[in-house]
């Protein structure tokens, strides 16, 4: 995370960008890459966060990356859908440059204000389900056979944990994530879902499931 936060203190790219409208987030969202595709050929859905948008970039972090040049399509419940094209790859993730005609991008710098302001407001709808968000997404994931993948983790609780990566695992499929294992209970639309093997303490939760081998 610290290198996608970190993009434009070394991307000559960025350097215009000084009078814009730029906002440090944590918005989860969707994404999909114009080159990976399921067994159906359909574009494959991962989880992802936009952690710094500008109304012409967007830096996401994610479970995987395209190379330079790839289309993206991002969604986010709180800014709607995004098309672009990956500008730079990261450790973790990768910025986009926003394909928008300038109505939309005025449309856009009006949401972007409107999140600065309120990005700090609080969320009960939300809490009320009791599910972490990780500072850091990126974790991995261990199976039975000792092969190791990295992971996103989109959000976890107590019981079980939510996560996206480059592969599928089969609904009952043992896996451990980070340090905690559990079972593939079942499949979501960017990623599945692991419940744990026995429950696990809320306070120290982020530390056993955010671990990278």
């Amino acid at each position: 995370m610290a290198d996608i936060n970190r993009a434009e203190a070394s991307d000559p790219e960025f350097v215009d960008r000084r009078q814009e409208i730029r906002v440090v987030v944590r918005i989860p969202g969707r994404f999909s890459l114009a080159s990976r595709r399921d067994i159906n050929g359909n574009r494959r859905q991962y989880a992802c966060r936009a952690v710094n948008i500008s109304p012409i970039y967007m830096v996401l972090a994610t479970p995987v990356n395209g190379p330079i040049g790839e289309r993206v399509i991002a969604y986010f419940e709180e800014l709607g859908k995004f098309q672009g094209r990956i500008i730079r790859i990261m450790s973790g993730g990768f910025v986009i440059r926003v394909a928008a005609t300038d109505h939309e991008r005025d449309k856009f710098v009006r949401k972007l204000i409107w999140l600065e302001q309120n990005k700090n407001s609080e969320a009960p709808e939300v809490r009320m389900h009791k599910r972490i968000v990780p500072e850091d997404p990126l974790s991995t994931l261990i199976f039975s056979d000792g092969s190791m993948m990295g992971c996103f983790v989109i959000d976890m609780s107590a019981s079980g944990a939510a996560v996206s990566a480059d592969i599928v695992p089969e609904i009952g499929t043992a896996v451990v994530v980070g340090k905690v294992p559990g079972t593939v209970l079942r499949h979501l639309t960017e990623g599945f879902a692991i419940k744990f093997n026995e429950l696990q303490n809320p306070r120290v939760i982020e530390q056993l499931v955010i671990h990278k081998c």
